[in-house]
């Protein structure tokens, strides 16, 4: 088993994926560890200097003019870490709460938060064995961090709260016992350095936008498949086109879409059965293009933010001070994760306006609905009401969290930025857009059982029976939904994708 080396400023997606996913394990390097303790040891001084030091030597928000002694210190760290615990709503899924504990680890091990080594070793171990806290989604503000599902996260450390353990939801203080793990009993500085972060809406991010470049991919696949089952004209993927406006991700779509139906002999010139195509097919490139721009944009944002400390106060060991900030503010992450769901909103939009191409017999030239004896079967009307539904839901969630605000901790914290609404909502609209894009795909492949497959080019020869070894035909109305769920299944994990790799190299 890989294990992945946390240092701190150097963490990727890709090794966030390969322990939450995956299952390899971490651990500490060295010059982490001699971080760590340099930093622990500043804190150490200012307490027993007894300087007025913000959540060192004094309450939290709007009490940080309230001193605490040094023997009342073990009791503030701990009813810190009771007191934010007041999250709502559905547990996080096990991976999220996984990559909060990993990138929490790897913000510590920068150096920066004060922490004692112990308690991030004992967080290591929790990753490692797999004590995975219950962490409610709802209760973020993204102002201070993420501290309600951080708390929650941190309610495990102590042995308290409830977690996930060998696929039981029990008692933290058990799941922690069975693991052979002792909880940790907090000093000063530590619960501030173990909440005040913005890990829980970067996770949630980290991964929606591992998962949106997927399905981007897919997309100018399943876009490439609707073309061919709809004699697509080719010219407008000219790489000149493309090369004069001079948009990246639009010149790397099409250059996609020109390997995908390379061999084709479905797909057209112009003039030769019309002069044009509608936008959705002779704008993908100009419409995936953006999306994959944005994403590219997000994923920088993401990767810097997995790196950053975003602790408070930041603990300089060199100056040996500790000066109270703002980095624990979600900003960046709440405006770029509002991008990131119209992004993959707009992947949706264009995939619904495919699948009408495909259904509706005046537009296609095929039977109505994809299927033989019309009217006694109805085909592929509905799924086509479910992507109409999904895009329409999208349309509310893409409206942008982080153009709100709300004032708490008695004005004290009077900006806050929504990061976890939005990640969440961003989240959400990759699962309605992979779902559009599944019935998309299933369309796609009902059609070319009329059109044939017999002019396919070699990847949608690929994409065709990567379907159908899952998906039969629709010969009459059968229930559909399961053949939905099985075709976005095949997007999300990657499947269409790597058929699809397999025979024409790497997608861009």
């Amino acid at each position: 088993m890989k294990t992945v080396v946390i240092g701190g400023a150097k963490c990727t997606i890709e090794e966030l994926l390969s322990v939450v996913r995956n299952g390899c394990h971490i651990e500490l390097s060295k010059e982490a560890k001699e971080r760590i303790q340099q930093s622990r040891r500043v804190v150490e001084d200012c307490v027993e200097e007894e300087k007025v030091v913000y959540g060192l030597t004094t309450g939290f928000g709007k009490f940080s003019d309230v001193n605490i002694s040094e023997e009342d210190s073990f009791i503030l760290q701990e009813n810190l870490i009771k007191s934010h615990s007041c999250g709502v709503g559905d547990p996080l899924p096990n991976e999220v709460v996984k990559a909060m504990m990993l990138l929490r680890i790897n913000a510590l091990s920068v150096g920066y938060s004060g922490i004692r080594l112990s308690t991030v070793q004992t967080l290591v171990d929790m990753v490692n064995k797999d004590v995975i806290p219950i962490v409610p989604c709802k209760g973020s503000l993204g102002a201070s961090g993420d501290l309600v599902p951080l708390a929650h996260m941190s309610l495990v450390l102590l042995g308290m709260g409830e977690a996930m353990y060998q696929g039981e939801k029990i008692a933290g203080e058990e799941a922690m016992r069975r693991a052979g793990i002792a909880p940790v009993k907090l000093t000063a500085k530590e619960g501030l350095a173990l909440i005040n972060g913005t890990q829980a809406m970067c996770s949630l991010g980290a991964l929606t936008v591992a998962d949106s470049e997927t399905i981007l991919k897919t997309a100018d696949i399943i876009g490439a498949f609707s073309m061919e089952a709809e004699n697509g004209i080719i010219d407008a993927m000219d790489p000149r086109i493309h090369k004069v406006r001079g948009q990246p991700g639009q010149i790397a779509t099409a250059d996609n879409i020109r390997r995908l139906l390379q061999g084709s002999k479905n797909i057209t010139h112009q003039g030769d059965l019309r002069v044009q195509d509608a936008y959705v097919f002779r704008c993908i490139p100009q419409i995936h293009g953006a999306s994959r721009d944005t994403i590219e944009y997000v994923r920088g944002v993401v990767s810097r933010e997995m790196n950053g400390v975003t602790d408070n106060p930041i603990v300089f060991a060199d100056t040996h001070e500790a000066i109270s900030g703002g980095n624990f503010h979600g900003q960046y992450l709440a405006l770029s994760l509002d991008f990131l769901g119209i992004a993959l909103a707009e992947l949706a939009n264009v995939s619904e306006r495919r699948i009408e191409r495909l259904v509706n017999p005046a537009l296609s030239g095929l039977p109505a609905f994809l299927v033989r004896n019309g009217g006694l079967n109805s085909g592929m009307m509905i799924p086509h009401y479910t992507a109409a539904s999904l895009v329409s839901e999208n349309k509310v969630l893409a409206h942008p969290a982080s153009v709100d605000s709300i004032p708490t901790s008695a004005n004290q914290e009077d900006h806050v930025s929504m990061g976890m609404l939005a990640a969440r909502k961003a989240r959400e609209v990759l699962i309605n857009t992979v779902n559009v894009l599944g019935i998309e795909l299933m369309c796609g492949a009902q059609a070319l059982e009329f059109q044939g497959i017999s002019g396919l080019s070699p990847a949608m020869v690929k994409v065709y029976r990567t379907v159908r070894k899952a998906v039969p035909p629709l010969d009459k109305d059968r229930i559909l939904y399961k053949d939905m769920e099985t075709c976005t299944a095949l997007i999300l994990e990657g499947v269409i994708l790597r058929a699809v790799e397999e025979a024409i190299g790497k997608l861009k």
